[in-house]
């Protein structure tokens, strides 16, 4: 069982982000400095983090069929930046309202991870946020098919994901064990390890 403090994740998320990193990869694309691209699109996810059953878990989406990038695929919530967002926290929030009805005002930020692009050309910064259990979720069905959330615990174990290499990858790319029958995979579950890595501290 993991015991971690929410004070103990956000100061491990503020020690370890640092804007000048390199971003890692959903395994399917190169990092910046190894190949021209066309200019990346911006794009912010919110990593929701809430405390129920005496542990931690990640809140997910499952995106509808109906949407043109990364149908049918677990995610966070989130999306492209607009212009009227002033931070990439304002964009991971706005969209968290858009999609399952997660108001701003609900959730406390914690940090944010360093940035990972993937095969979409996106660059996506993931900004972690706890927010209260049980929620009353507004989901917008248009976007969104599904709202479930995973243990801390069951993601950290190390037995319940692997690395595995795509001929048609550059780099590995991660994927867990389906969980309720949930697959989580590419970018998602990159995010989602970069997560526990930090404030694990492995």
């Amino acid at each position: 069982m993991l015991t971690i403090t929410q004070a103990q994740i956000q100061e491990r998320l503020r020690q370890s982000y640092h804007r000048e990193d390199m971003p890692s990869t959903d395994g399917y694309v190169g990092r910046p400095a190894e190949q021209a691209v066309n200019p990346l699109k911006c794009a912010a996810v919110l990593i929701p983090l809430t405390f129920y059953a005496e542990e931690w878990h990640l809140l997910f989406t499952r995106r509808a069929d109906t949407m043109n990038d990364h149908s049918g695929q677990v995610a966070f919530p989130g999306g492209h930046c607009d212009i009227e967002d002033k931070t990439l926290e304002e964009t991971a929030l706005r969209e968290a309202d858009e999609e399952i009805g997660l108001k701003a005002k609900d959730v406390r930020i914690l940090g944010r991870i360093n940035e990972v692009r993937t095969v979409t050309n996106f660059q996506i910064t993931p900004v972690v946020g706890v927010f209260p259990w049980a929620y009353a979720f507004k989901v917008s069905t248009y976007e969104v098919e599904r709202v479930f959330t995973m243990s801390l615990n069951w993601l950290a174990n190390p037995k319940n994901y692997w690395q595995f290499q795509h001929p048609k990858a550059k780099y590995p790319t991660i994927a867990y064990q389906p969980y309720d029958g949930e697959l989580l995979w590419g970018a998602t579950a990159r995010i989602t390890v970069n997560f526990l890595k930090i404030i694990l501290n492995t």
